[in-house]
């Protein structure tokens, strides 16, 4: 938009300056030339005159004539007939003065002029036209851009102009072949009346908005072209998932069977890197994927009601191995003010856990990591501190960048440098925060904090769940030992720390003189040499009737003698065991559940067949890897394994009659034939027109994304589990499928 400051300078540059002796009225054309003041005095009084002053004096004169005598009256009527030509006469002169009308009522006055020429200065174009839409006038810039220098009679489609409606009325793009190409303008079309004769009028303004469209058109052409590259890198990392995905399975699964053979030490060395390699390429591929969600904006939060406690002692357990490979300790706690259950996103948080203990353990090689939750104020915050080697304050300000890594070269080849990254954006979304504080060799402290949805069920306090029982922890010093006492104190019991056997018997006897009798004693598997050596054999310690409790490793409980304690307890602690064992409900630790006992790492070997039913199971898997790979973990989990490639023989073998069903139904989401959702989908069709009992199905796949596992749910599916598979979660759910497939078949 042109200011009035340039508007203004640019008609003085198309017209030259005004002058104020430019400027003459009517009044001026019948004065002879003189000087300033007398030309002004002559215009004050011919305006005066004829204002209405001269009639006045003429019929005054005529009154005065009446009552005076025939004289004045003869003067009255002649002055007043001067004062009538000379009115009439001044008329005619103004109006020959004044520009004359063009025939055709085309209006020539200097305001339309000055209409024309500055909208020529401004590059636009002006047209008038008659009602019937022919051309009267229009300015120089639409002769030169048309080509045509007498337009007039014509109209605009004639000349070659072509019109677009627009949104709004009496508003339209118009493009106009010129000597510089085609051009694109908005046209304004106002009806008006001419002055002169009355007639209506079209008068149109159109500016030239070529270089803007275009700009327009190629920003639209670029945000197309960023959403099509968008989804195009979407569907190119789900495809290279899934064919990553797919060996993996195979990889990580025979390093699994092959650990169960005997081997030398350095054949276990040689397999350890194996699986541990795996593992950092799966990780790799979901770094890769969540860092696309998020970059595409696609990233969405889940919040349900859940457990904090249980889901942090899970990313703990499953750390807990890699921990103990580099021995060092880990252990956790959750304060007696955090409810049991709070709404958040379990799966996202898990995740963000998962890279922050993780990095900690990845750098800590002495030491231990210590996590802590707690509440303050409305937020939850979560503490993870380390014995690592620390960061400086240049360190600290890119940890959070993409693809940044500290540590060693070696440390730095263990991952992707996306973790943190991944992590402080998914808090974020949380509404909260992931900070650190570090100080170089004395270790970092990662603070997770978010708003705590505490829900109404988790309105609980776990305080006083502990209240009466008086711990003694013989343990050497730790995070381990910290996370048993913190949570000892946290439900309302009291723990006294000694570190040999010595100061922990004095310490029993000393407790037993004042009247505080200690009711258990926790034995870390480090210094079981210094619990029999000081205390299992003696008297006085034996009359204190003490629940003896032995803390072990998962991957050395097989290597204690369990006949000089009471009670056992797997390390990294779980609250709900602790306070099993400590309220004499059971003598050990519960056999842990697959998806927390058994993540990378854990080497627990596959359950007897003996321990449970064999099932008739149909397998649907088109890989010859993963088939031979799953064929064999459910086979050496005592089941019957029948192997189809392709979906059509799934199918078959699903409903097939003579009591030969199997089952349950194991099967790959993508083999030869459709695809797995169709498949899942007319198989309960025919079970129900069939009226055939449904059979158990479980879904293996390497599509991650929440959509296709719905997808697959609602089809039908009762388990959706993503490759690479563990060998014990698998057998694990395929019991706890069929059992609640049999009680649902009972209840029928």
């Amino acid at each position: 938009m042109q200011s009035l400051a340039q508007l203004q300078e640019r008609l003085a540059a198309a017209f030259g300056p005004a002058k104020p002796q430019d400027v003459r009225t009517a009044e001026d054309s019948l004065q002879p030339v003189a000087g300033p003041r007398t030309i002004q005095r002559k215009k004050s009084l011919v305006s005066l005159w004829l204002g209405g002053a001269g009639i006045l004096a003429a019929a005054l004169l005529l009154i005065l004539g009446q009552a005076g005598g025939p004289l004045l009256f003869s003067i009255g009527l002649a002055a007043i007939a001067i004062a009538l030509i000379t009115y009439v006469v001044v008329s005619r002169h103004k109006a020959k003065a004044l520009p004359k009308k063009q025939t055709g009522g085309v209006a020539t006055s200097e305001a339309a002029e000055l209409f024309a020429n500055v909208h020529d200065v401004l590059g636009d174009i002006t047209v008038t036209r008659s009602i019937d839409r022919r051309i009267i006038g229009a300015n120089a810039t639409f002769r030169r851009l048309t080509g045509r220098l007498k337009p007039e009679g014509q109209t605009c489609e004639e000349i070659g102009i072509a019109f677009r409606p627009g949104a709004e009325p009496h508003r339209f793009d118009v493009e106009i072949s010129t000597l510089e190409g085609q051009r694109i303008f908005v046209w304004h079309d106002v009806v008006t009346r001419d002055p002169a004769n009355g007639n209506l009028l079209i008068q149109s303004i159109a500016r030239d908005v070529t270089n803007e469209r275009l700009t327009a058109q190629a920003r639209e052409e670029a945000r197309q072209k960023a959403e099509y590259n968008s989804a195009a890198k979407s569907r190119l990392l789900a495809t290279v998932s899934h064919e990553i995905r797919t060996p993996l399975s195979g990889i990580l699964g025979m390093t699994h069977l092959l650990a169960q053979a005997q081997m030398t030490q350095e054949q276990q060395n040689y397999l350890g890197g194996i699986r541990q390699s795996g593992h950092a390429l799966t990780q790799l591929v979901e770094d890769l994927l969540d860092f696309s969600t998020i970059e595409v904006g696609r990233f969405q939060l889940r919040p349900r009601s859940e457990s904090l406690r249980q889901l942090l002692e899970s990313v703990v357990e499953m750390l807990a191995h890699r921990a103990h490979e580099k021995d060092i300790e880990i252990g956790a706690t959750v304060s007696s003010d955090v409810p049991e259950f709070m709404s958040f996103d379990p799966a996202r948080l898990r995740q963000v856990l998962f890279n922050v203990i993780g990095n900690a353990v990845k750098f800590t090689q002495a030491g231990g990591v210590f996590i802590r939750a707690t509440l303050s104020d409305e937020d939850l915050v979560i503490t993870v501190t380390d014995t690592g080697p620390g960061m400086t304050a240049e360190e600290q300000s890119r940890i959070f960048g993409e693809f940044e890594q500290g540590g060693t070269m070696v440390e730095k080849s263990g991952g992707t440098g996306l973790g943190l990254t991944i992590s402080a954006r998914i808090m974020r979304e949380f509404g909260g925060s992931l900070t650190v504080a570090s100080e170089k060799g004395k270790g970092s402290e990662f603070t997770i904090r978010f708003p705590a949805g505490i829900t109404e069920e988790g309105r609980g306090r776990r305080k006083g769940l502990l209240a009466g029982n008086t711990v003694v922890l013989l343990a050497p010093a730790g995070a381990a030992r910290a996370a048993i006492a913190e949570t000892v104190t946290a439900l309302g019991g009291a723990c006294h720390l000694v570190e040999d056997g010595e100061t922990a018997r004095e310490t029993l006897l000393y407790m037993a003189g004042r009247g505080q009798r200690p009711t258990d004693i926790i034995i870390d598997h480090r210094l079981s040499a210094e619990f029999a050596s000081h205390l299992a054999d003696r008297t006085d310690i034996a009359a204190l009737g003490l629940r003896k409790i032995l803390l072990v490793n998962p991957e050395e409980r097989n290597a204690h003698a369990l006949d000089l304690f009471d009670a056992w307890l797997i390390r990294p602690l779980r609250e709900q065991s602790l306070i099993d064992v400590l309220r004499g409900r059971m003598r050990g630790m519960e056999k842990r559940d697959a998806l927390n006992d058994n993540q990378p790492g854990f080497s627990a070997s596959i359950p007897e067949a003996s321990l449970q039913r064999g099932l008739n199971i149909l397998l649907g898997e088109d890989d010859p890897i993963n088939a031979m790979l799953v064929r064999a973990m459910l086979e050496k989990g005592g089941h019957a394994v029948r192997h189809v490639e392709d979906f059509d023989s799934l199918l078959d073998g699903a409903l097939s009659e003579n009591g030969s069903r199997p089952d349950i139904v194991i099967s790959d989401l993508t083999m030869p034939g459709g695809e797995g959702v169709d498949m899942i989908g007319r198989l309960r069709g025919h079970e129900r027109r069939l009226d055939l009992v449904p059979v158990p199905v479980i879904v293996l796949t390497a599509d991650k994304r929440d959509e296709s596992r719905r997808a697959v749910l609602l089809a039908g599916a009762n388990r959706v589990m993503i490759k690479p598979v563990d060998p014990i979660r698998l057998l694990t759910e395929v019991q706890a499928v069929a059992a609640l497939s049999a009680r649902r078949a009972e209840a029928l």
